[in-house]
């Protein structure tokens, strides 16, 4: 069952700058998540390199490189493309796990899939 879960305001989503983290349940293991805007869109990934699954930001919620085009793994180099999350430099595997989100009346939401799960505290 898909739930959609209120993430922040769109105005915290600047284009190619910090992300928002949140905490998902992606195949029984907690894991960090980050959602961006890139070219006005949001989008939304686990925060685990598809090279070795570590965290990738280089400092708390940065992604992006110094031209604001791509997503860079700081522990292995690899290089995204923001809108699709796939590899398109350096050593990695495929692409990043996405995650669906959606924005609506000035907020973003993440979606619940059979994967992810949101957190119950």
């Amino acid at each position: 069952m898909d739930e959609k879960m209120f993430l922040c305001p769109s105005s915290a989503l600047l284009n190619s700058g910090l992300a928002v983290p949140f905490d998902v349940v992606y195949e029984g293991m907690t894991c960090r998540a980050f959602a961006v805007r890139y070219e006005d869109q949001v989008h939304a990934y686990l925060n685990r390199c598809a090279h070795i699954p570590m965290e990738m930001d280089y400092q708390p919620n940065r992604f992006f490189d110094p031209t604001g085009q791509w997503i860079l793994c700081a522990t292995h180099g690899a290089v995204y493309a923001p809108s699709s999350g796939q590899c398109v430099e350096g050593p990695c595997r495929g692409h990043l796990i996405k995650i669906t989100i959606s924005e609506t009346d000035n907020k973003v939401y993440w979606h619940t899939n059979y994967n992810l799960k949101m957190i119950d505290f």
